[in-house]
């Protein structure tokens, strides 16, 4: 007979620990830090204001109960909603990744952190305008770009050497617990109840990869890093209460996260807790697309432009190879019919036929209208995935990073271009000066999406200028967004 389990409640696992000593203890010094946060900040209220022209989307925002306003509640940009937090990180969750335009993160496990930006800002402007109206003083941005970068730093981390994918489980997983350690300090909790928050996150019921691959790829992708960072929110607010943790939630023998869903294995760790994720964020400018499809999209747009040249037009390709890495084969290498947008977002015959044959890539080209040309089923036919050990290898390389993919053409007369290479996409931080007068132009591009052209200047003169967005209070800010 086997020895009964001891019901001695035991200390809170370590991970639980650190996250919260962490978000409770560590400051944040490096500029580089707070400056890549802000241009975050602006890219990813740009591409909610991009999904707002969306009704797929804008279908799923406004309170849960039609006509509802909270008094001091908080606001989501680019429309005249004013929700409860909870509700309101969904709604600014779920614009931010709806069109997959938003920052990336690519380790062991993929992810989006700004996708954590839902629940921050929420939470941070409901804070300010019940603090005003009590007559005390708001939270100020500077306090967003710093939950951000713990935000980032936490999913980051945690993703650099722990695969999700892999057992099935859908990176918002990491939204979450991030989301619920940001939100728990912002909300004044102490530290015991920030682990017992963080603990809930963990324990919670977490979301299954099924609808980001094929046969089921759906736009539950859309809207599945918005639920877990409003999730984060409840959670956060629950522990407030004084509601209890479960501190061996991760290592608890039968019951736990390790045994239950990660196949018996605790989490392993490259690097502690500080700045680095947020320093080396991937951020997405030319293209809405899949990360690691980025690369390969390049590559495309300079084959248009050589068949161009030629004279030649997709009709005259035989066959194009992708030479890339592990990671785009396991996630976007897609034969068959493809049902909806999401579906076509996640193939990178798709992204790559589009741009070759079209000359660009942009969110409207997943819709039904454009994917109907025959045209591009056609060349997807003709395109085939190889890996490259070397790719694959410089992907996971910390002094790498990279996310390269290669493209070659081969006609129907025997002829075949040279061979297409990109290692590193524009958003990189290789290409960091390319990139950011590119991010702002994408900014400009998605306020003139929503805005007069007085409240675009507005929101520009604040967001582009570190010292005065930093001092602006965040209801402030977020009123900027109001239409």
């Amino acid at each position: 007979m086997s020895a009964p389990i001891s019901n001695v409640r035991p200390e809170p696992d370590q991970v639980l620990v650190d996250i919260a000593d962490y978000v409770l203890n560590d400051k944040i010094d490096s500029s580089v830090a707070y400056e890549t946060a802000r241009n975050i900040l602006i890219d990813t209220l740009g591409c909610g204001l991009e999904a707002l022209e969306y009704p797929a989307c804008t279908k799923l925002l406004g309170p849960v109960v039609p006509g509802t306003v909270v008094p001091h509640g908080a606001k989501v940009p680019g429309t005249q909603f004013q929700l409860d937090p909870v509700q309101a990180a969904f709604n600014i969750g779920c614009m931010i990744r709806w069109l997959d335009f938003n920052d990336t993160w690519l380790a062991a496990e993929w992810g989006h952190p700004s996708d954590n930006l839902g629940g921050i800002l929420a939470t941070a402007d409901w804070l300010s305008r019940t603090a005003i109206a009590a007559g005390k003083p708001p939270l100020t941005m500077r306090d967003v770009l710093t939950a951000m970068i713990k935000a980032h730093e936490i999913q980051g981390c945690i993703a650099l050497e722990n695969s999700f994918n892999k057992v099935g489980l859908d990176h918002v997983v990491l939204v979450k617990v991030a989301s619920t350690a940001v939100v728990a300090h912002m909300l004044g909790l102490s530290r015991d109840e920030i682990i017992n928050a963080i603990s809930l996150a963990w324990v919670d019921g977490q979301s299954l990869r099924t609808y980001r691959h094929a046969p089921n790829t759906g736009s539950r992708k859309s809207w599945a890093a918005g639920d877990a960072t409003s999730r984060a929110v409840r959670l956060a607010l629950m522990a407030r209460t004084g509601e209890m943790g479960y501190p061996s939630v991760l290592t608890a023998k039968t019951w736990g996260f390790y045994d239950v869903l990660f196949k018996g294995q605790p989490f392993q760790f490259q690097r502690p807790y500080g700045s680095y994720v947020m320093e080396n964020i991937l951020i997405k400018i030319s293209y809405p697309a899949e990360f690691h499809s980025q690369t390969a999209i390049e590559c495309a747009m300079q084959i248009h432009g050589l068949l161009k040249a030629q004279g030649k037009t997709a009709a005259d390709i035989k066959k194009i190879t992708i030479r890339t890495h592990e990671a785009c084969i396991r996630i976007i290498d897609k034969k068959g019919p493809l049902n909806n947008p999401a579906d076509r977002d996640h193939c990178v015959q798709y992204m790559v036929a589009v741009p070759i044959i079209f000359g660009r890539l942009t969110a409207a080209d997943y819709e039904d209208k454009v994917a109907a040309d025959p045209r591009i089923d056609a060349l997807r036919e003709k395109i085939v995935c190889i890996e490259d050990p070397a790719f694959t290898a410089y992907y996971h390389d910390p002094d790498k990073r990279s996310i390269a993919n290669a493209l070659t053409v081969e006609f129907n007369d025997g002829s075949q271009l040279d061979e297409v290479v990109c290692e590193y996409p524009v958003g990189h931080m290789r290409r960091r000066t390319e990139g950011i007068p590119l991010l702002e132009d994408k900014f400009r591009t998605n306020l003139s999406r929503r805005f007069p052209v007085r409240q675009q200047q507005l929101i520009l003169d604040v967001s582009l200028d570190q010292s005065t967005l930093e001092h602006m209070p965040v209801h402030e800010y977020v009123d900027l967004y109001v239409i």
